[in-house]
């Protein structure tokens, strides 16, 4: 029977209930539970997968082909469990769900109201995630700030599913907590308030996380487990470290875990931090640093390639280096100031992205990296615009480019995936973890140390048949073909010291205590390593 964890937030939105889920998520998993962690989200869109980077930072894709929040890569890379669709929701798809089924005759005319069809298909939502992964505790964080209009329905279900599981329910409470300079105190009221305001719709919080710049004084914490009605051991602080990873030792610090595991009765082991201590402790040692240009379209918002940073940072944990990345705009990249913009970097990577804009500013990064011998890391559109510069300047098709870019070009170097004898989205996106077969004594067959992998993919488009030919006779090589369909996975430019890429994302696989293969090398190949043949 599994236990039930609710975190909500209080005061401001982005305070960090995703992090404060994923670390609980860990110290919880080092005491030999399993542990699965889930999100509500409270806004209308109903697909993840079609919301602005720009706006909402990166979509993160599970290996069932579920797009989902960013803050599902934070619970797989500190719980290092992968998740799947169940792990995540949006008030517009439970709507949209409920809807359907009327359509289809499901609730037979009768009227349907927020209480207690909307909440009831939430409850379901939960209970189903437990079910299905059989976990010991679910944590289940509902997005947004207690208060906004879109979450009620959320905090609902949550509060029905605490009379329906008394026993086997929890509920934190993650909120802001101010400092007035003029003052010279930490302001407590509005977290009194928040509290309030969470009572008002029938929840009482057990534990108060508080959110804060600095360590917080104890008369503070003290007025807040007065005036909330919670024990004093119940206030856990959570205040603003070097470094991310470094929350779940605070929390276990400041005792969070052993307070869950004594609200909701868990028998479990006592937590072995190990490893976890070891990532951190070599987090405070890293020696030196390395300069990498991320260039991409997204760059004016980084959580648009939040993985692709925690990817570079888990590989130099790994190379004992501190990795620095300078963020260059691909919109404003050009053959005039490319040596200004890369020439200080020790290599180039070129994350995913889709449509036309910012797209002669990847190819010109991918020349530069080729051309210097620099290492470079393509993903997904990194690849495709690395065949497209190869078959313009080295195979001499000037035109060459992408049906996604130029729907009647002539010469459609990359064009729309042809065989859909495979898993997609939409018929028209392959998505998710698909197997991928490497070619013997490839440098990425090397780094993998297998020939066999498993990747997520996020893409559409894919390099065309026709033009492997040109593109192999001229030099290049293709290094990973999908076991299905098989597409071009991989490629590598022999000419070249590192000028690996990819079709997939291997950023979504990447933990802290587990470097990316692909990542790793590339870090290792920045720092002037050879590469072991």
């Amino acid at each position: 029977m599994s236990k039930h964890i609710f975190i909500t937030g209080g005061v401001a939105s982005g305070i960090g209930k995703g992090i404060t889920s994923a670390s609980l998520g860990r110290l919880l998993k080092s005491r030999n539970l399993k542990v699965v962690a889930q999100k509500l989200d409270p806004y209308l869109n109903a697909d993840p997968g079609l919301l602005n980077p720009l706006e909402h930072g990166e979509v993160f894709v599970l290996d069932d082909g579920t797009e989902a929040d960013l803050d599902l890569g934070h619970y797989e890379r500190f719980i290092d469990e992968n998740l799947t669709s169940f792990s995540t929701t949006t008030s517009g798809k439970v709507y949209c769900d409920m809807l359907i089924a009327e359509k289809t005759g499901k609730f037979n005319g009768i009227t349907i109201q927020v209480i207690p069809h909307v909440t009831d298909e939430t409850k379901k939502i939960v209970y189903d995630c437990a079910k299905k992964s059989k976990a010991d505790v679910v944590i289940t964080e509902i997005g947004g700030t207690v208060g906004d209009l879109e979450s009620q329905a959320f905090i609902e279900a949550a509060r029905q599913i605490s009379i329906e599981k008394p026993n086997d329910c929890l509920f934190i409470h993650v909120s802001l907590v101010p400092f007035l300079k003029l003052s010279s105190e930490y302001k407590t009221k509005p977290t009194q308030h928040s509290v309030k305001m969470l009572q008002s719709m029938g929840i009482r919080p057990d534990i108060i996380v508080t959110r804060s710049d600095e360590k917080m004084d104890q008369v503070s914490l003290d007025k807040i487990s007065k005036f909330c009605y919670v024990q004093k051991d119940c206030v856990v602080q959570n205040y603003n470290v070097n470094h991310l990873y470094e929350i779940p030792l605070i929390l276990h610090n400041g005792g969070l875990d052993s307070v869950v595991v004594r609200q909701l009765k868990l028998k479990c082991s006592a937590p072995n931090l190990t490893e976890w201590q070891r990532v951190v402790d070599s987090i405070k040692t890293l020696d030196g640093a390395v300069n990498v240009a991320l260039v991409g379209k997204y760059v004016a918002l980084q959580d648009s390639y939040l993985s692709e940073v925690e990817a570079l940072s888990h590989a130099g944990f790994a190379c004992g280096k501190k990795i620095r990345i300078k963020w260059v705009d691909s919109n404003t990249l050009n053959e005039e100031n490319a040596s200004v913009l890369l020439g200080d970097c020790a290599g180039v990577l070129v994350p995913g992205a889709f449509g036309s804009r910012g797209i002669d500013g990847l190819i010109v990064a991918c020349k530069y990296a080729r051309e210097h011998n620099i290492p470079y890391l393509g993903l997904s559109m990194g690849m495709q615009v690395a065949c497209i510069e190869f078959a313009k300047n080295v195979c001499g098709l000037k035109n060459a480019t992408s049906t996604e870019f130029e729907k009647d070009t002539k010469v459609p170097v990359v064009h729309l995936m042809s065989n859909l004898n495979v898993r997609t989205k939409d018929g028209s996106m392959r998505i998710g973890a698909y197997d991928c077969t490497l070619l013997k004594d490839s440098k990425i067959s090397k780094l993998y140390q297998s020939l066999d992998i498993s990747e997520r993919h996020r893409n559409r488009y894919e390099i065309n048949f026709d033009f492997i030919k040109t593109l192999t006779d001229s030099g290049l090589t293709i290094s990973g073909r999908s076991v299905i369909g098989s597409f071009v996975e991989s490629i590598e430019n022999p000419a070249c010291d590192f000028f690996i890429a990819v079709q997939y994302h291997p950023q979504f696989k990447s933990r802290p205590n587990r470097a990316h293969p692909l990542f790793k090398g590339f870090v290792e190949a920045m720092m002037g390593k050879p590469f072991n043949n």
